[in-house]
C-alpha cells in the first residue's frame, strides 16, 4: 500500500469513528492493519489491532452488549498501552485515556485524531 493509499484509509476511518460509524471505520482500520500484518510489523499492527477493536468495544456499548464492551474494550485497551508510536498516524496516548473513560460510561465516545508529519495533532 502506497503512503498516499494509507493516509486516504486512515483519514476515512478517522471520519467514520467521529462520526458514530463504528462498524465501517472497523473496516476502513482493518485495511491499514492488513497491510501492516503483511509487512511483518507486529508491533505497529498490534496498535492498530486495538484501534479496531475500540471500534468494535463502543459498536458493543452502543448495542447495550456489556459483556462484549468488557472483553474487547479491555483488549484494546491492552493493546493501546504505551507511549505513542511515531509509525502510527493518529494520536494514541489520550484516545486510550479518553476510551477507557467512555467505555466506563464517564465519558463520551473518544475522537480518532490524525497526526502531521512532525507528529502533531492535524488541526481538522
Amino acid at each position: 500500500m502506497t503512503p498516499e493509499v494509507r493516509r486516504g484509509h486512515i483519514t476515512r476511518a478517522c471520519e467514520l469513528f467521529n462520526a458514530g460509524e463504528y462498524w465501517l471505520a472497523h473496516e476502513a482500520l482493518e485495511t491499514v492493519w492488513r497491510s501492516i500484518i503483511t509487512d511483518g510489523d507486529e508491533a505497529a499492527a498490534q496498535v492498530w489491532q486495538g484501534l479496531i477493536q475500540a471500534a468494535a468495544a463502543l459498536l458493543h456499548q452502543r448495542r447495550g452488549n456489556a459483556h462484549g464492551v468488557a472483553v474487547v474494550g479491555r483488549s484494546a485497551l491492552e493493546k493501546l498501552a504505551g507511549p505513542q508510536r511515531a509509525d502510527v498516524e493518529v494520536e494514541t496516548v489520550r484516545f486510550r485515556d479518553r476510551l477507557a473513560r467512555a467505555l466506563a460510561d464517564e465519558a463520551p465516545p473518544p475522537r480518532l485524531e490524525l497526526r502531521g508529519g512532525d507528529g502533531e495533532l492535524n488541526d481538522r
